[in-house]
């Protein structure tokens, strides 16, 4: 057991990565954070820039993915340590700070948020904590909407990308509540299972080895679950943040389910969701490369170390340090959208 103070050093580190995306989001932000695409199309070097470049400047190619791939590799050692998706730190955090149109935000968020979800999935599904009856009815209702939600979402961005902006950060902020008010219910008590979830097997066994035994659970109030997935799948799709942070406590709190098979089934119904929204991005032209592909290394290459550090640092710690940049990245968000200037 590591002692008090490798403990305290864990922590100062953690703090020092916090306070580093600062300086990098600055650097995004401003002039000297600037780069555009090379290449022969004019859209995309405007989509990785955002900015107008001359003639004459002298333009870096690879300087906007470095900033990009150190700023996501911090986010996925957060992201894992706090258990949310990295679309919900992703989207608020590089749309607000890098000059990129929100269109390409939300559809990379969505893919760094599949990405996860890819990977994890398969191994999710063979270890039976990942339930295969639970995640599919819900899937069908949240795919679908996310899609809904990825059409309106472009269409209100072409209008006045502020919208988008003011109503992500409001999102945000609505998310950090969920996190403070949220509970956990390691194995909830349902007393009889819904005439709808009988219907649809949706049951399973679930071993548990701080108790030693097989579990046997049920859930209940599936009606008013299925109906929370109408919200849930059109904000995933219309912002691109996924929706980890909203399935696992309807999973859990309302329909009953223990929080392991919650977050199991919540990370592999990300990768049903989550694709449904991504193909209208990609359909629409939204996903760049040079925005893409930092993204998704720097998250991964995060998340392996955010494992790590997971196995030596308090988790209540890590929750307030994430709810306090959720905070701060929802704030920038509404900053901008409504043009506030308070940020810079």
């Amino acid at each position: 057991m590591l002692s008090e103070n490798s403990n305290r050093s864990v922590r100062g580190v953690l703090l020092l990565a916090a306070f580093l995306l600062l300086p990098v989001l600055a650097l995004a932000s401003g002039d000297a954070g600037h780069a555009a695409a090379t290449g022969d199309s004019a859209a995309i070097a405007e989509a990785i820039a955002n900015a107008e470049v001359g003639a004459n400047d002298a333009v870096v190619w690879w300087k906007m993915p470095l900033i990009l791939l150190v700023t996501t590799f911090i986010m996925g050692i957060f992201a894992v340590l706090g258990g949310v998706g990295g679309g919900v730190l992703y989207v608020p955090l590089i749309g607000g700070f890098f000059p990129f149109h929100i269109d390409f935000v939300r559809g990379t968020g969505l893919l760094v948020a599949l990405a996860g979800a890819l990977a994890a999935g398969p191994g999710l599904l063979r270890s039976g904590m990942a339930n295969l009856r639970l995640a599919l009815p819900v899937g069908l209702i949240a795919s679908a909407m996310a899609i809904v939600g990825a059409q309106v979402g472009i269409m209100l961005s072409a209008l006045n990308p502020n919208i988008i902006s003011t109503a992500l950060g409001a999102t945000i902020l609505g998310i950090c509540a969920i996190m403070l008010m949220a509970k956990k219910s390691e194995i909830p008590d349902v007393p009889k299972a819904d005439a709808l979830s009988q219907a649809l097997h949706i049951s399973g066994v679930l071993y548990e080895p701080s108790m030693g035994k097989n579990i046997d659970w049920k859930i209940h109030r599936t009606p008013l679950g299925l109906f929370m997935f109408i919200f849930i799948g059109f904000i995933a799709g219309m912002f691109g943040l996924g929706a980890g942070w909203a399935n696992v406590p309807v999973f859990n709190l309302m329909m009953g389910a223990p929080i392991k098979v919650s977050a199991a089934t919540s990370k592999f119904l990300l990768s049903i969701t989550d694709t449904s929204a991504a193909w209208i991005y990609v359909n629409k032209g939204c996903i760049i490369p040079q925005i893409v592909v930092p993204s998704i290394i720097g998250i991964m290459l995060g998340s392996f170390v955010g494992v790590r550090v997971m196995k030596v640092v308090k988790p209540t710690f890590i929750r307030w340090m994430v709810i306090a940049i959720l905070a701060f990245a929802g704030l920038k968000s509404l900053d901008k959208g409504l043009g506030l200037g308070l940020m810079g």
